[in-house]
């Protein structure tokens, strides 16, 4: 056996080596600290030294007098450094830019409300009201005897199953002339009728996103103007911010 092999051998039969605990009468202060942990605490000393001897080091080297433009446009705000970049530009084409942005929010505004009114002609309520409709349909008879053996479904000429249903009700020459399955067809219409039900309602909500996103940009656009103001109500989510202008008179 080599020498190699019959350490390994002897390693194998050692005991675990374990690090004690923290003892009974220091309990109070916490979790004895380990190696690992010692190692992790260390690591993260040494990385902060060294990243601010790096800045100590690029400071002394600065050259007190360097200047670029880009000093004159930018500043830190809260913590943030941000770089204005309208600075170049006249209150006249800061408007234009903003008119822009919401002329196309207005484009598709429209587009969106014509595509709702489209859907909502297509839909007329269809199907919503089928176990609980709140239109009535009233029959006269003249006599008792018919209002006794009044049959509904031989009355529109329609089978038992669709009678439940307020709309698109075949009467039996179509399902005769026809290849129709009451039930899967009648499955497939609800299907159908609740993915347009979603797409309209998915619609209205971004109609009115965009009215508020409108409100807001018209907002931004008119603060632009250098008139005195003051704001009276904070923005939120769902409505821009409420500001009133100082009157001033007109010549």
């Amino acid at each position: 056996m080599s020498s190699a092999a019959f350490r390994k051998a002897q390693k194998s039969r050692q005991k675990p080596h374990r690090e004690r605990s923290q003892p009974a009468s220091r309990r109070h202060l916490g979790l004895l600290e380990k190696k690992k942990d010692y190692k992790l605490r260390a690591e993260d000393f040494h990385k902060k030294r060294d990243k601010l001897k790096r800045l100590h080091q690029l400071a002394a080297d600065k050259n007190p007098d360097e200047f670029y433009f880009k000093m004159v446009n930018s500043k830190i705000k809260d913590g943030v450094h941000r770089t204005d970049n309208n600075t170049l530009l006249t209150d006249d084409q800061r408007k234009l830019m903003k008119s822009q942005d919401l002329n196309y929010v207005n484009l598709k505004i429209s587009a969106e409300s014509k595509k709702v009114e489209r859907l909502k002609g297509r839909l007329h309520s269809v199907g919503v009201n089928d176990v609980n409709p709140m239109n009535k349909h009233t029959i006269f008879l003249d006599t008792q005897n018919e209002v006794r053996n009044f049959n509904a479904a031989s009355h529109f000429n329609t089978p038992d199953e669709l009678m439940t249903r307020t709309s698109n009700r075949p009467t039996m020459e179509m399902l005769a002339s026809t290849s129709f399955n009451p039930s899967t067809s009648s499955k497939k219409l609800d299907k159908l009728t609740a993915k347009q039900y979603k797409e309209l309602v998915s619609r209205q909500n971004r109609c009115v996103q965009l009215n508020i996103l409108s409100q807001k940009l018209e907002t931004k656009k008119n603060l632009i103007d250098k008139n005195k103001k003051r704001k009276v109500k904070k923005e939120t989510k769902s409505e821009p911010a409420v500001y009133k202008w100082d009157t001033k008179r007109k010549k």
